[in-house]
């Protein structure tokens, strides 16, 4: 049977129940909706540091090179400031059996206007994201092979477009899977794929003559909001993690899950930072990748696993995407083949728009500063305080997430209007 709790929201309550029925039902779902997941904890764990250590990892360089060695700080505060809104993210899930995505998050916390602004943020900032995959591979395979090239019906197609729609090829059927722990798999190989991206870059500076000679600069304000754009993109999972919450077996796990993640991603990224703007300094190029000696092989071991990155992560991202298509034709989607054409047409329209916005750096800055800040930091504090109201009770986790807002905010504004004229200034 159906009730309407304090806040007017509709919750299940089984038929048996004692004289605390409506709580002791309210429990008993959470207990059951806490065992309907199948993934370990390092299935997870593997799935989360995908989605967070994305290919964000080649653009660091260029974010400190932006705005020098101080904005590292940002870095560090932006990565704690995520993790928090992770946690958050978590605690509205935890309010309600009935919440099993993003979107049902907004719709508890501000009703039907809520699911559709966290809807649209969500789904354009993962669908950008994706699209980011498709750009950074033809950019890379493009260096490697800058004569590639092919004409169709009497359309002669560059290389970098070419190795657009191939590499969209290429990761349609990882697309098609929807098991998170097969999923997970993929995922290990990206894991794997950044950590020797990282190592591979740091012999390049140790071993291959290049070395850490660029002192760099200590703060350059001009540049300050594009790094700060890029550090919020580099943390942008924040969509994926109700499918990992709810796909995991013992969900008490999922915050030491989230923890270890973003420690290691931390880690992870400002040491990609540090070795890249100590190897090329303000000259370092929107990717790192870009940058290195083809000719040395170091270069080609780190610009071959960086082709690895996207094709494991695509899919991951995407997966939230899928969930919402398939949920607004859901009658359909009962046919295997009706679902395998959304996932199709999804994969080909990301080719269309990468094809039409070959700019990353300037893309993912854009994508860090309006929709990650918005989706990662100012949406789930939002939802988290009108869903808990502690606003009512002001202390210090209420002054905590003000100034998490107040530093989503700004970002937000300054990030985005710089963002913008960048790429007008380049089409």
């Amino acid at each position: 049977m159906e009730a309407k709790n304090q806040d007017g929201y509709s919750i299940t309550i089984p038929l048996l129940c004692d004289e605390d029925g409506v709580k002791l039902g309210h429990n008993e779902q959470i207990a059951q909706n806490h065992n309907t997941g199948t993934t370990s904890f390092f299935k997870t764990f593997f799935n989360g540091l995908n989605a967070l250590s994305g290919v964000g990892i080649l653009s660091v360089p260029y974010a400190l090179s932006s705005g020098g060695w101080l904005s590292l700080i940002f870095l560090f505060a932006i990565a704690f400031a995520t993790f928090y809104t992770g946690l958050l993210i978590k605690k509205c899930m935890d309010v309600d059996p009935n919440i099993r995505s993003y979107p049902d998050i907004g719709e508890r916390a501000f009703g039907s206007k809520g699911r559709l602004i966290v809807s649209i943020f969500m789904n354009t900032e993962l669908y950008l994201v994706a699209t980011g995959f498709l750009i950074l591979e033809g950019d890379n395979l493009h260096n490697i092979l800058p004569d590639m090239g092919f004409e169709i019906g009497g359309i002669q197609i560059g290389g970098k477009q070419s190795f657009v729609m191939i590499v969209g090829l290429i990761v349609l059927p990882t697309v098609w899977l929807n098991n998170m722990n097969i999923l997970s798999y993929i995922s290990a190989s990206g894991v794997l794929a950044s950590i020797i991206i990282l190592g591979s870059i740091l012999w390049i500076g140790a071993f291959d003559g290049i070395g850490f000679k660029e002192k760099g600069t200590t703060l350059n304000l001009k540049g300050l909001p594009t790094a700060i754009s890029l550090y919020a993109f580099c943390y942008c999972a924040h969509p994926v993690f109700p499918t990992l919450y709810t796909s995991m077996k013992n969900k008490q796990q999922f915050s030491k899950v989230l923890l270890l993640c973003f420690v290691f991603c931390t880690i992870s990224y400002t040491s990609m930072a540090v070795i890249g703007y100590g190897m090329f300094g303000s000259e370092v190029q929107s990717q790192i990748t870009l940058d290195l000696p083809i000719e040395k092989l170091s270069s080609r071991v780190a610009i071959y696993t960086t082709l690895i990155n996207p094709i494991s992560k695509f899919a991951l991202m995407v997966t939230p995407l899928v969930n919402a298509a398939e949920n607004q034709f859901r009658n359909y989607c009962q046919k295997r083949s009706f679902s395998f054409l959304i996932k199709t047409t999804l994969v080909i329209s990301t080719i269309v728009v990468a094809l039409a916005v070959p700019f990353f750096g300037y893309l993912m800055s854009l994508v860090g500063a309006f929709l990650s800040v918005t989706a990662s930091i100012l949406l789930p504090c939002l939802c988290y305080l009108k869903i808990y109201r502690i606003y009512r009770s002001p202390g210090f986790e209420l002054v905590v997430i003000l100034c998490i807002i107040l530093l989503g905010v700004s970002t937000a504004i300054i990030g985005t209007y710089t963002s913008l004229v960048e790429i007008i200034g380049h089409l």
